[in-house]
């Protein structure tokens, strides 16, 4: 890492990288506004929800794949021309197929800028910054995303992910933005591929017979791929790391829960109590809030505590979240469900990343980022795709 990257305090980063996460969020106590403009259901309209998480998912590789290959200034001023045009079509688009593509441009757009973040952030402090900006921004979302449709539109809210764009001028001044040296040629079968295995997984919530068989096939073509060209797109010896393996593995358990909690405990709040949007949206952001604070301060503690007592306390936390919204009988107590989950996942990710990140060689670690936070948005693909079946029926 660069003197010049160390320059670049840690909340401009966070802005680069933070308001894709409200962006994100902000469709969850909105959505039925957002079916009845489009004219179409409620469940429908989580495609909105499931097609933004797809492309953040299949983005992420594919932008740390062009971050490895033609530097950190070709990917920011990419990522920023994707989250501005795909504001744009969101902002006039009349129909849901439109609209999708508008968010899948944010979400492709966003990956980049995320990407761009963590490769700069160089600690586990620093990674912590961003994940707790990440976090306090996915909590901000809800509520943020139901305020401005109520002022103004809901397509208001779909468009604060252009917030991350004020950091790019930033960033663009402190950064390193010399490209790297050429190597070798880029591995199209192989990203193509890991594109067709990601958008197969992230429909096995809502088809799961095809879509298991089409990760299924995917998968072992992309394993003899990987067999062949053990240097490409998804490198052999990353995948034999353990450390690595078991990051992502957690990474993308502790934000498949997060997520399928973040948009269940809403409708789950409106079935057994009284209280208002307005009310489920403030409990939920103070207790997301209060979760992105406990994470910041475990990020930062992750050195010192050390690495086993930190994964035991990501593990615990993680499991007590899921195992309380299913068991408990009295609702307000979904509340902290929300603060537990957030935290395994905010401080999850940025500890996580940082082991997966440090398994890897020099060269590799922008594809190590990559694969990371592709397991992470996976995670984001499956929870609402599963919060809609739990609670939607669809």
């Amino acid at each position: 890492m660069t003197p010049t990257h160390r320059q670049i305090p840690a909340a401009w980063l966070a802005l680069l990288a933070a308001p894709i996460a409200a962006s994100a969020n902000s469709p969850v106590l909105i959505l039925p506004d957002m079916a009845g403009s489009l004219g179409v259901g409620t469940a429908t309209a989580t495609w909105l929800v499931t097609v933004f998480a797809w492309a953040m998912a299949v983005g992420t590789p594919l932008m740390a794949g062009l971050l490895r290959r033609r530097g950190l200034g070709t990917t920011l001023r990419l990522s920023a021309v994707l989250v501005a045009a795909g504001t744009a079509v969101v902002a006039v688009a009349p129909w849901l197929p439109l609209a999708m593509t508008g968010r899948a441009a944010q979400a492709v757009g966003g990956a980049g800028l995320v990407t761009a973040a963590m490769s700069l952030a160089g600690s586990v402090r620093r990674m912590g910054v961003i994940t707790a900006g990440f976090g306090t921004l996915g909590a901000v979302g809800p509520l943020l995303g139901s305020t401005l449709a109520a002022a103004a539109s809901w397509r208001v809210s779909l468009a604060v992910g252009a917030l991350a764009l004020l950091a790019l001028p930033a960033v663009l001044r402190r950064a390193d933005l010399s490209a790297p040296e050429r190597t070798a040629p880029f591995d199209t079968r192989g990203a193509a591929l890991l594109v067709l295995t990601a958008t197969a997984l992230v429909l096995v919530p809502r088809h799961p017979l095809p879509a298991v068989a089409a990760s299924l096939l995917t998968g072992l073509l992309l394993a003899l791929h990987v067999r062949h060209r053990p240097t490409g797109f998804v490198p052999r010896a990353l995948l034999r790391t353990r450390a690595f393996v078991l990051s992502a593995l957690l990474a993308c358990t502790f934000a498949t829960s997060y997520f399928t909690l973040l948009f269940t405990v809403p409708q789950l709040l409106r079935e057994r109590t009284d209280w208002s949007t307005s009310a489920i949206g403030a409990g939920q952001l103070v207790a997301l809030l209060v979760g992105s604070v406990l994470s910041m301060g475990l990020a930062a503690a992750s050195a010192r505590l050390g690495r086993p007592r930190v994964l035991t306390i990501l593990l615990t936390v993680g499991a007590l979240a899921p195992l309380t919204a299913a068991l408990t009988p009295w609702a307000p107590l979904l509340l902290p469900v929300a603060t537990l989950a957030v935290l395994a996942t905010s401080a999850g990710q940025a500890v996580l990343a940082v082991y997966a990140t440090r398994a890897a060689t020099a060269d590799q670690r922008p594809t190590a980022i990559g694969l990371f936070s592709l397991a992470y948005q996976l995670g984001g693909a499956f929870g609402p795709a599963i919060a809609a079946l739990i609670t939607l029926g669809a």
